[in-house]
Order: structure tokens, then sequence, then C-alpha cells
């Protein structure tokens, strides 16, 4: 079976609204930095709800094959990469991962 186009990561965490800039901070200092230089790495997307004093994180990273997204994970592509300075302001975060095809896109925003 040919292997789509384009994979998306999905993982979700939460923090205090107060630490949710410091969650952002962490991500474009030194998460987007490291994703950008991985060959097969496509973009990403950080999707963020506020409710009471919870902010839930979905990122989805894209990807162009599994093997690049194995640049980033190691062997276990379904294990969460959560480093020590997000565990430190995240609430809850998921310990795994779900990867989705994309099967229909439009970039129009």
């Amino acid at each position: 079976m040919k292997e789509p186009a384009v994979i998306a990561r999905l993982w979700t965490g939460s923090t205090s609204v107060g630490d949710a800039p410091k969650y952002l901070a962490h991500l474009e200092r030194n998460v987007i930095p490291e994703l950008s230089s991985i060959s097969g790495h496509r973009g990403i997307y950080v999707l963020q709800r506020a409710e009471a004093d919870t902010a839930t994180c979905i990122v989805m990273t894209l990807w162009e094959s599994m093997e690049s997204i194995r640049r980033f994970s190691g062997p276990d592509v379904e294990a969460a990469v959560v480093a020590p300075e997000a565990r430190a302001v995240l609430r809850s975060y998921e310990r795994r991962v779900t990867h989705y095809d994309v099967v229909l896109r439009s970039d129009a925003v």
C-alpha cells in the first residue's frame, strides 16, 4: 500500500491558562526549530481552547512519511515526545500520539 502524501501526528496536553504562554514559548523556542531541521517535516499547527483555568492544546505536526516521523520520535513512532521543559508546565498530557493520513486538504485560510 502506498504511503499518503502527508501524515498528521496529533497529541493533546493541558496546562493552566496562566502557564499556556510558557508552553507556547517552549514550542516556538525549542520544538519548532528542532522540527524544522528534520527532513520530511512539513509543518505544525497548535490549537488551543481555554475553559475556566485550563488551556488544552492539540498539537498537529505534518510529515511526509513514517520514516520522517521516526527521525523525530525514535523507533516507537506512537510515543509522545515531551521535553522536561514542557512537562514542567503541563498539568496532563497524552503519553501516546495518533497518526492520520491527510486525505483532503485546502490551504486557503
